[in-house]
């Protein structure tokens, strides 16, 4: 499934985001790896060997880099991605218990699953307050539960539809 927001995988627009990026800043792989993922939604395999020879490092290095942030990815998002905040003020509000919900919400429609993908946790969204918080499409949300996730999911996928 290709996500629409994001361009498909071309090796000349990756080497078009990196050199300016290796001719101006001291130790760029991470930000060679973000330019990347801001441009395609994930960092392609053929990516990591072509950032390493850009900054003149090992490929060991850009995947020691690459492992080491939760945040990069090396497939493409879900369509509409929704994260759980999984630290202790959430969970202390329910977040385990809508995690629970929300695996099961997603057991029960594969499509629901499809174009959400796996819960991928995040930690303190900084709205502790509003807990269990969630990222719906990079929006975040407070007192979060299945109907407002769905819903949320639901008028994401209509504006992605229309862009």
């Amino acid at each position: 499934m290709s996500h629409a927001r994001y361009p498909e995988w071309q090796a000349e627009s990756a080497e078009a985001l990196i050199a300016p990026i290796v001719a101006n800043e001291p130790g760029p792989v991470l930000l060679c790896l973000q330019a990347v993922q801001a441009h395609f939604g994930y960092v392609p395999g053929d990516a990591v060997a072509m950032i390493a020879e850009a900054c003149n490092v090992t490929r060991a290095d850009v995947h020691g880099v690459f492992t080491f942030y939760a945040d990069l990815r090396d497939t493409a998002p879900p369509a509409v991605p929704v994260r759980l905040c999984a630290a202790e003020a959430c969970q202390a509000v329910g977040g385990r218990e809508l995690k629970a919900e929300w695996a099961k919400a997603c057991g029960d429609d594969a499509d629901l699953a499809t174009l959400t993908g796996v819960d991928e946790p995040i930690f303190c969204l900084g709205n502790c307050a509003l807990g269990p918080a969630a990222l719906v499409d990079g929006e975040l949300m407070g007192c979060a539960d299945v109907a407002r996730l769905k819903a949320a999911v639901a008028q994401a996928q209509a504006m992605g539809e229309g862009a």
